[in-house]
């Protein structure tokens, strides 16, 4: 494990391969951590990427520089992020791949920032929060899928968290890839990464911000408005769906029209935990973006 500082996280993350390979950074969701990525890395690595895994703001050993710094949690801050992360590494363009919360801040970052993206895989689709859609009622079946989302924009749900992480992060496992079989070391692997100081802080405010319930960091705003204009991602692109992924119900196929450049859907027979239920799949969707660019 390595660590760097941007001018607001020390990030921790991982690196695979060789130091002069072409640049990805895999980024992970909630609430999981880079050990979704153990068996793509390798693989990645062997076709001559140059792997970048970090922990997300609020996960593991990464951490806040300033005890002043607002614990956002919001789309603008992780993509942002992952910007950063290039800058203090000196890398002036990556593949950018992710899931949950890292699908989104990849998206994010594609949109914003696409001259520093050389191709992006997406889990699932045109990932960017849609603040004022999230204001409105989806079909009872996903609402009931997002129990969690809901619980987090009161207080009881701040202190659920608090008190229970572990226990409720295992059940969002269980509940969204239903057919994958991990043990109890497999998670406790992992669930060390919750017990982060501004994993709880980080959290709420990524959800009650995402539902309009929370003000954003200011620093941010500018960015926060681009984004709520629903640009297009301009860079290449492979999203993928999964067949048994409850947060996603129908896939995301229609998305298309979000991704000006190259694109290509794929479907995979798997929950919501691609990279780890599938991991050839998704290094391979990696491989092959990659290749468009080369």
């Amino acid at each position: 494990m390595r660590t760097i500082k941007t001018d607001t996280l020390e990030i921790a993350f991982f690196e695979h391969g060789s130091p002069e390979g072409w640049p990805v950074v895999l980024s992970h969701g909630f609430p999981y951590d880079i050990h979704a990525y153990d068996e793509v890395a390798p693989r990645l690595a062997d076709a001559g990427a140059r792997v970048i895994v970090p922990y997300l703001r609020g996960f593991g050993p990464t951490r806040f520089l300033s005890k002043s710094t607002m614990r956002s949690g919001q789309q603008a801050a992780l993509g942002k992020d992952v910007i950063d992360l290039l800058d203090a590494l000196g890398i002036e363009k990556a593949v950018l791949a992710g899931y949950d919360w890292g699908g989104l801040a990849s998206c994010v970052a594609s949109v914003l920032w696409p001259d520093r993206v050389a191709g992006l895989v997406s889990y699932a689709g045109y990932d960017v929060i849609d603040v004022e859609r999230l204001g409105h009622a989806y079909q009872p079946s996903l609402e009931h899928a997002v129990w969690y989302q809901h619980l987090f924009q009161q207080e009881r749900g701040r202190e659920c968290l608090s008190l229970h992480r572990r226990e409720l992060c295992r059940m969002l496992w269980r509940q969204w890839s239903p057919t994958w079989a991990f043990d109890d070391a497999t998670f406790d692997r992992t669930a060390g990464s919750f017990d982060n100081p501004d994993f709880v802080d980080v959290v709420i405010h990524s959800y009650r911000c995402d539902f309009g319930n929370a003000e954003g960091d200011p620093a941010l705003a500018d960015l926060e408005a681009r984004l709520a204009e629903k640009p297009p991602i301009t860079v290449p692109a492979i999203t993928i769906d999964g067949t048994q992924d409850p947060l996603k119900p129908g896939g995301t196929a229609d998305h298309a029209p979000m991704f000006k450049a190259r694109h290509e859907h794929r479907v995979v027979d798997c929950g919501h935990n691609l990279p780890w239920e599938a991991p050839k799949d998704f290094a391979d969707a990696v491989v092959t973006v990659r290749g468009w660019d080369a």
